[in-house]
């Protein structure tokens, strides 16, 4: 009997983890829609899935709260009884009256606790996927927006830590992966950031056209359903970053 893949997606209610959740549901997956605090939203991504013949369950955790971060994974263990694959896309940073260490909360220590309460219920095979940006995975290269420096160290230190694992999933048998991408068009955060600091994401359209929602998610599925290296980066959009990491090499 063929036992049906399953995928956690992590703040999927809305954006670019909404849209990689429709696309694995196409792809066959079962999805387990992830969200903080909108559930009418999240229930629309589950209900557009249906609509196409998948299959989707939403469930509320905020990644900081450890509390719901257990009891959703606890969820997902007893209805579910596995999973093949976690996207690690919910992060943040820049919302207002944050404390000074969120980005670093979210971005990394909560994507550290969330992958070591999964790791229990992957099965052999699985794969873990991190979701990043150029100017976080590029950081130290480039210049970053000033605004986007708390997340963008975050994100990296949260990528880091990750790889760190990546001896230990072997051994388990559970792939990691890291999808980094340009500033993506329609996103929450290049949205907050053309509030604060517009110069910064017209500096990134002056590289070319921003990568579209739909594209980055097809990457990320990608990432998710194909033989990879260890650890192995899929990059979207951003050429100069790409050129200049491969002449500082």
């Amino acid at each position: 009997m063929t036992v049906e893949r399953t995928a956690l997606v992590t703040g999927a209610s809305r954006g670019i983890g909404a849209e990689v959740a429709l696309q694995l549901a196409s792809a066959g997956y079962l999805v387990v829609v992830n969200y903080r605090q909108k559930r009418a939203r999240a229930e629309k991504v589950v209900n557009a899935i249906e609509a196409a013949g998948g299959r989707a369950l939403a469930l509320q955790a905020d990644l900081t709260d450890m509390g719901s971060v257990e009891a959703m994974v606890s969820v997902v263990a007893d209805q579910l009884g596995h999973l093949d694959l976690v996207v690690l896309n919910a992060s943040g940073g820049l919302e207002l009256g944050a404390s000074a260490d969120y980005a670093m909360q979210l971005n990394r220590d909560a994507q550290l606790r969330l992958t070591e309460l999964v790791r229990p219920i992957m099965r052999p095979g699985s794969r873990i996927v991190f979701i990043t940006s150029h100017q976080a995975h590029f950081i130290g290269q480039q210049p970053v927006p000033e605004d986007y420096e708390p997340i963008a160290l975050s994100k990296r230190a949260g990528e880091d830590a990750l790889r760190a694992l990546i001896p230990e999933l072997h051994q388990q048998q559970i792939d990691f992966a890291v999808v980094s991408g340009d500033m993506i068009d329609g996103t929450i955060i290049v949205r907050l950031l053309e509030r604060r600091n517009p110069d910064a994401v017209a500096a990134r359209r002056e590289h070319g056209v921003l990568p579209t929602i739909e594209a980055f998610a097809q990457v990320v599925v990608q990432a998710s359903t194909t033989a990879v290296e260890p650890g192995q980066t899929f990059y979207v959009g951003g050429p100069d970053y790409l050129l200049h990491s491969a002449i500082e090499s």
